[in-house]
């Protein structure tokens, strides 16, 4: 495939999550017939595994989501891997693994196509397993950079909700 054909078919994908005349369900075979084509087999699967989990079909994209990695995502598109690890673990959560969940966020890097999303969601996957201070902690954890004043309060105060003052 040309990078002009790249391009065209990364035009495509886009198009087609921007298409508001679908619903989520609507959107898997118009996907499903992109990612045959996909200039790489792994970015196919990653775009056909986020329509299944937009969709609610998250055992479905699950196994799509693994194909991806498996298939390489981490070194076709590393933007792409990044949000993947978001959109997996949410969907393991929402499929009650959370532990599995918690343990790839954790695990994840940062990376500039996410932002504070891996900590948005494993504050979420904390919440989910029961443990409401770490989940509140990784949240103003994420936030406190945003502060523009009391960043060092926001970061004691987070800090004491799983390491409390002796």
């Amino acid at each position: 495939m040309t990078d002009a054909s790249a391009a065209t078919w990364e035009d495509e994908v886009a198009a087609l999550w921007d298409d508001e005349s679908l619903d989520d369900e609507a959107r898997i075979a118009p996907m499903s017939a992109l990612a045959e084509r996909a200039p790489v087999v792994a970015i196919g699967l990653f775009e056909l595994a986020g329509a299944h989990d937009a969709a609610g079909l998250e055992a479905d994209a699950d196994v799509l989501y693994r194909a991806a990695t498996d298939a390489g995502l981490a070194e076709a598109d590393p933007a792409r891997a990044a949000q993947l690890v978001i959109q997996h673990a949410s969907t393991l959560r929402n499929l009650g693994h959370v532990d599995e969940a918690i343990a790839m966020l954790e695990a994840a890097p940062e990376h500039p196509s996410t932002g504070a999303a891996r900590d948005a969601f494993l504050a979420l996957a904390l919440h989910g397993a029961g443990r409401h201070d770490e989940a509140l902690r990784v949240a103003l954890e994420a936030l406190a950079p945003t502060l523009p004043i009391y960043r060092r309060s926001v970061l004691a105060y987070a800090a004491d909700l799983t390491h409390p003052p002796v």
